[in-house]
């Protein structure tokens, strides 16, 4: 419930503070008094959108401010969006939303008990606080999930039951649906490494690989084949060296001999030289040794081209192999071996087939409870139907037609089926979405009924009426009123009206009037609460004779519902 509304600098409202009360409110005056304002204000607040001539003329800042109570739902979602945990929330709600000017646009920033929130905050909390209806209102009455809540609304606790069941199962159903997808992403994903295992271990096998050395080795061998040639030459010329005199030299073994020679004469006559001489004799040795190894190692070296191509090949498949893998010559063999252990493809077609039936059971379980919905929903459809008629008929709208269709679709947590409010206002024409062809008067008029119909479902609110009894005859006015004041029992109602017999039904009345003061128009809201200006005010609604105007509103007044 509203229980207070401030607003500083609001269009033609430079200061304004309403406490307001339960029960049917309304708000009369002239048109362009400032009626609406108030009705566009509390749009605002709760996240609509902010025309520009709401901030007044001359005025860089405007604040709107709304002192709710609340209940449950709207505390749990302000604990969603952080605002603490249910049992330590205040028991009313103090929102607000300030306006600036900057250039030629309007920001605004909005608080919650004084914490910050951004509109989408807002707007999830408008529904729970306050219900806004003018003339021409569409959208709201031709969204599916809208008529959908009100249909359910209607329901039983049986009903509430299925509702819970269906979002339950739909839930399962989901959550099996993705495993199984799940399963056959990872199916395919496994399945197609197999392959690239299986084809790596083939490569692997058909490479023949065995020595972790292998390609350092034939390396070597490639560099000896390579350069053939070369290394027989240096042989021959390091064993001519050692042992064939060249033109103008002397061999390395003949001037190691001659230096043997002078050394044993060095010896006899100094015996200690002796382990110099046997060193020298053993120097002898090895270079003749050497020069006999190389004189071996030569006449073995041979070219052999085809030998050197066969290596070079090898050489290239096993560093192909090692770029193509990422890995050495030893993680390959280590990772072949690894393969050869794990030949046999893991069974997935049993797993998949255990999932698959754990989705076809929660579809089945909740096709079922869809079921049980729909006819739960036929249920209330008729129900709502007839009640509707009743409260239609003394609207003006005797001819209209309503249905409910229920119309199949895939299973959701909603249900199997879209709801579609069906209207014809006259004879002989087709029944259609009532959102298409609705007029605004018959829009509004079928608002208010239906609300009527749904008081008792819905959590307890702020509902207000922008004028939808604008154009509508006395008696078509006396069945609106009555609805109002049936609604008044549940909700808080506000209604700006200009009919004498909606106003003298109401338990508080606001006058809205227009003064000009020291030159800038000014908006003042009075409560009207002695007897004598309701009935001086609903007399300037009723117009004509005033005498005869003044003992009508005085009837109505005396008359009017407890």
């Amino acid at each position: 419930m509203l229980l207070a509304l401030k607003l500083d600098n609001v269009a033609l409202i430079d200061a304004l503070d309403l406490e307001l009360a339960p029960g049917l409110t309304v708000l009369t005056g002239e048109t362009g008094a400032g009626k609406s304002l108030l009705l566009d204000s509390l749009d605002v607040l709760l996240g609509g959108d902010v025309p520009k001539h709401l901030l007044r003329h001359g005025q860089d800042q405007a604040r709107i401010e709304g002192r709710f109570t609340s209940h449950r739902a709207a505390f749990l979602l302000l604990a969603q969006r952080g605002f603490g945990a249910m049992e330590h929330q205040p028991p009313e709600l103090v929102v607000t939303r300030r306006l600036y000017r900057r250039g030629g646009r309007i920001s605004s920033r909005g608080r919650i008990n004084g914490v910050s929130v951004n509109r989408q905050t807002l707007l999830e909390l408008r529904p729970l606080l306050m219900d806004l209806t003018v003339q021409g209102q569409t959208r709201m009455l031709g969204c599916q999930a809208q008529q959908r809540r009100w249909l359910d609304g209607l329901g039983d606790l049986h009903h509430q039951q299925i509702l819970n069941q269906v979002a339950a199962a739909h839930e399962t159903w989901v959550q099996r649906r993705s495993a199984l997808d799940r399963l056959k992403v990872e199916r395919q994903d496994v399945q197609q490494r197999w392959q690239e295992n299986v084809h790596m271990l083939t490569e692997l096998r058909k490479a023949a690989l065995e020595d972790p050395q292998e390609l350092a080795t034939l390396k070597r061998n490639q560099d000896r084949l390579a350069h053939a040639l070369r290394l027989q030459e240096g042989s021959w010329s390091v064993v001519q060296t050692i042992q064939e005199p060249l033109p103008d030299q002397a061999a390395a073994l003949d001037l190691l001999g001659q230096a043997e020679g002078e050394l044993q004469a060095m010896v006899a006559i100094d015996p200690t030289l002796q382990p110099l001489l046997q060193r020298l004799q053993l120097v002898q040795d090895e270079v003749q040794g050497v020069a006999l190894a190389l004189q071996d190692y030569g006449q073995q070296l041979e070219s052999h081209p085809q030998a050197l191509a066969d290596l070079q090949d090898r050489i290239a498949q096993l560093q192909r192999l090692e770029r193509r893998h990422g890995q050495s010559l030893a993680q390959l063999i280590h990772r072949r071996d690894q393969l050869e252990a794990a030949t046999t493809e893991p069974d997935w077609e049993a797993r998949q087939q255990r999932v698959e039936q754990e989705e076809c059971a929660a579809h089945d379980r909740l096709l079922q409870a869809c079921g049980q919905l729909r006819q739960c929903r036929r249920r209330a459809a008729d129900r709502l139907v007839v009640h509707l008629m009743e409260v239609l008929s003394p609207m003006g709208l005797e001819q209209m037609r309503f249905a409910v269709e229920l119309k199949p679709q895939p299973p959701s947590e909603h249900g199997s089926e879209h709801i579609c409010f069906l209207f014809s206002a006259n004879p002989g024409e087709a029944m259609a979405p009532l959102g298409e062809v609705a007029s605004g008067g018959e829009m509004s008029r079928f608002l208010l009924s239906l609300k009527t119909c749904l008081a008792g479902t819905e959590l307890p609110m702020t509902l207000l009426f922008d004028e939808i009894d604008s154009g509508v005859s006395g008696r078509v006015s006396a069945a609106m009123a009555n609805l109002l004041h049936r609604l008044a029992r549940r909700h808080q109602v506000f209604c700006v009206t200009h009919q004498p017999l909606v106003a003298a039904r109401a338990d508080h009345h606001f006058r809205v009037t227009k003064h000009v003061e020291g030159g800038r128009t000014r908006t003042r809201v009075t409560g009207l609460t002695d007897v004598a200006d309701r009935e001086e005010e609903l007399a300037q609604l009723a117009g004509g004779d005033p005498q005869e105007a003044r003992r009508y509103v005085a009837s109505l007044l005396r008359d009017r519902c407890p």
